[in-house]
């Protein structure tokens, strides 16, 4: 019985083979064939199902490379639609920044002033002035800006101009480019404001420029007043300060100090100059140990290791920078981490730092400095110079110190102008002061003034509101009483009560609180420390990767609009020559 159940068996492992496909016929080969060798009989239905099999693993042969190639074309059909969607993300993002910059160049037309609305007057074009017009709302007031500078400057890269790291065109920003942008014109005059007549609203203006007319004086009229004009450079009655000493607080002043760094090394290398006049002439001297005097001292050390050293090599022996500080330790505002790191890397650079060292004199050829030994005796020494630049001190113009006197609320201010919350200048109701002119309780710094200048257009942008708002419930109320039924005055009060929300909600605008973002200060060799407020805390870090983020932060603020380029990504070219 068992031989003749055989054929049985192979059929059903056949039907097997037939529903499994081609693996699994090859799988069971070797049972077939040893069934084979022992003789057993094979039945014409064998074949046939093994023919079977054998074809329809052919077929599936044949299909499964076209699911394969269809596999593959839906993976390219992917690819190539992200590619086709990124292209036309691209193009969509070129004809945008296209567009914006066609309108930047052809700005539409402003309407002229409106004589029933108010005469806003500001006072110079530094950062608290230019922070409040570029958020001002123009159309609410009559805006005249008065400054005898037509341009921006971002001061904190002025120091890279003083050795041509940075061309000083680039950190210029003209003053009517972005008031053309406004909603309605702005008037703006070059000339310096000469006084302040606060009882006769009233600012006399002098046109200093080289270029006069036939009128070169005049005054000018305000219903509200915003003083910016800043303040000049503090000798603190040091005699020869001004005669002998470079400032640097605008294009000019880099300009000086770059000819001056020039005439210095070129006279040094005059045929048989005395070998201690070579090294009065090559010797530095910056005077305050704020970021300004650290600054330039690391960009004057670079200029001498980068180009001077090459471009004139019998200066290298005797070319020497030193930094004189009247406090303890330099760069007071940042933590006691980065002054030491800061002291560290001057001395690695060569930079001489003299703290504790007061000037007393300046003469053409060296200063007089009062210093505290080791033993706490005061000594009196000569440092000679070539170059003296002075960054230290901040004093009052002379306009401001003019309109102090006529406020008898300010006789007991000494700094500037004392503001209130709201910066509104103490013993006045409709004149506001901000930046270094201004005495707030802040340190007098580009970050304060910017934000000033910011809250003020917020506050003027609710004031203007105000109005309307008040006006309306006028009208309204001259309204509620002409009105010739009881369901007309119902309407009206309604509305009333809805403008009444309205303008509580408007008046809801608390003081200024300026709001600390962080200190930053290059100090040389590709180096820079940073004090940056992080949470709750301070984050406190110095280096090179500290100098890309120093160079990234400023000139990505640092941009105009005639470029054909965003900020970010000037920024990353300027970052990228960094690296050269």
């Amino acid at each position: 019985m068992a031989p003749a159940m055989r054929p049985l068996a192979s059929a059903n492992l056949l039907a097997h083979i037939s529903l499994t496909g081609r693996r699994t016929f090859a799988t069971s080969r070797p049972s077939i064939v040893t069934s084979r060798a022992r003789g057993a009989p094979r039945p014409t239905f064998y074949k046939t199902a093994l023919r079977q099999s054998i074809r329809r693993a052919s077929t599936e042969d044949v299909a499964k490379p076209e699911t394969v190639a269809k596999a593959k074309h839906g993976g390219f059909g992917i690819l190539r639609w992200t590619w086709r969607l990124t292209y036309l993300s691209a193009l969509g993002g070129i004809a945008y920044l296209g567009y914006g910059i066609y309108i930047m160049r052809h700005p539409a037309d402003q309407p002229n002033p409106d004589p029933s609305k108010k005469t806003l007057v500001i006072l110079g074009t530094g950062w608290g002035a230019v922070s409040l017009l570029k958020k001002l709302d123009t159309e609410n007031y009559n805006v005249i800006v008065v400054s005898p500078r037509n341009y921006f400057l971002f001061t904190p890269l002025l120091p890279s101009c003083t050795t041509g790291t940075i061309e000083h065109r680039s950190i210029m920003e003209p003053i009517r480019n972005f008031l053309r942008h406004k909603k309605a014109a702005v008037k703006f005059y070059e000339a310096e404001a000469t006084k302040i007549d606060y009882q006769k609203k009233v600012v006399y203006i002098n046109d200093d420029s080289e270029i006069k007319g036939d009128i070169s004086s005049t005054e000018v009229s305000f219903d509200m007043l915003v003083v910016g004009v800043g303040a000049e450079n503090a000798t603190f009655g040091i005699p020869g300060v001004r005669e002998h000493g470079l400032f640097l607080k605008e294009v000019g002043d880099a300009q000086r100090i770059r000819k001056r760094i020039m005439d210095c090394c070129e006279t040094a290398t005059f045929k048989d100059q005395n070998p201690d006049e070579i090294k009065r002439l090559l010797h530095m001297v910056v005077v305050g140990g704020g970021p300004t005097g650290v600054e330039f001292a690391g960009e004057l050390q670079d200029f001498f290791n980068d180009d001077l050293r090459k471009w004139i090599p019998d200066i290298k022996e005797n070319f020497h920078v030193t930094l004189v500080e009247a406090l303890p330790n330099v760069l007071p505002m940042f933590s006691k981490q980065l002054i030491e790191y800061t002291e560290k890397t001057f001395k690695e650079e060569t930079i001489t730092i003299r703290t504790k060292t007061m000037v007393k004199n300046v003469t053409d050829k060296y200063i007089e400095a009062e210093s505290t030994g080791p033993d706490g005796k005061k000594i009196l020494e000569r440092i000679p110079f070539g170059l003296l630049v002075w960054a230290t001190g901040n004093a009052l113009r002379p306009v401001v110190k003019d309109l102090m006197m006529q406020i008898p609320a300010q006789k007991d201010s000494r700094r500037g102008l004392a503001v209130n919350e709201y910066l509104v200048v103490k013993g006045t109701e409709n004149i506001w002061a901000v930046g270094d002119c201004a005495v707030a309780n802040y340190a007098p710094t580009a970050q304060v003034a910017a934000q000033e200048g910011a809250f003020l257009a917020r506050l003027f942008n609710q004031m203007a509101k105000t109005e309307q708002v008040e006006l309306e419930l006028n009208q309204l109320s001259e309204a509620q009483e002409s009105a010739p039924n009881k369901a007309a005055r119902d309407q009206v009060f309604a509305e009333i009560k809805e403008l009444q929300k309205r303008l509580r909600r408007v008046k809801q605008m608390g003081p200024f609180e300026y709001s600390h973002q962080g200190s930053l200060a290059y100090i040389g060799s590709e180096k820079a420390v940073a004090d940056i407020s992080w949470l709750t805390g301070n984050l406190a870090t110095g280096g090179t990767l500290t100098y890309f983020f120093w160079r990234s932060a400023y000139l990505s603020m640092c941009f105009s609009s005639k470029w054909p380029f965003p900020p970010s990504v000037l920024s990353v070219c300027l970052l990228l020559e960094g690296f050269s």
